[in-house]
């Protein structure tokens, strides 16, 4: 899979009010931002941006994912 086809996955099944993707086309690296981890745990926030990728993560199409998680809120206190 390449950035675009992760991206367009995440931001089809999440309302993302920001997200970017970078890889090696194994290993990604995503900020996404999204009303929808108002009140949720890092590991919840995870949890959902993985939910968004389904058998993509498990069976290996996309290997590694790791990200930032910010709320609207949290966004716009760090990029500033």
């Amino acid at each position: 899979m390449n950035a675009d086809q992760i991206r367009d996955m995440i931001a089809a099944n999440l309302l993302c009010e920001h997200i970017t993707l970078e890889g090696d086309g194994r290993h990604w690296f995503a900020t996404i931002v999204s009303s929808e981890f108002e009140g949720k745990r890092p590991i919840q926030r995870h949890q959902r941006v993985y939910a968004t990728l389904g058998v993509k993560m498990q069976n290996d199409e996309v290997h590694a994912l790791s990200m930032k998680t910010y709320t609207p809120a949290e966004w716009a206190a760090v990029s500033q």
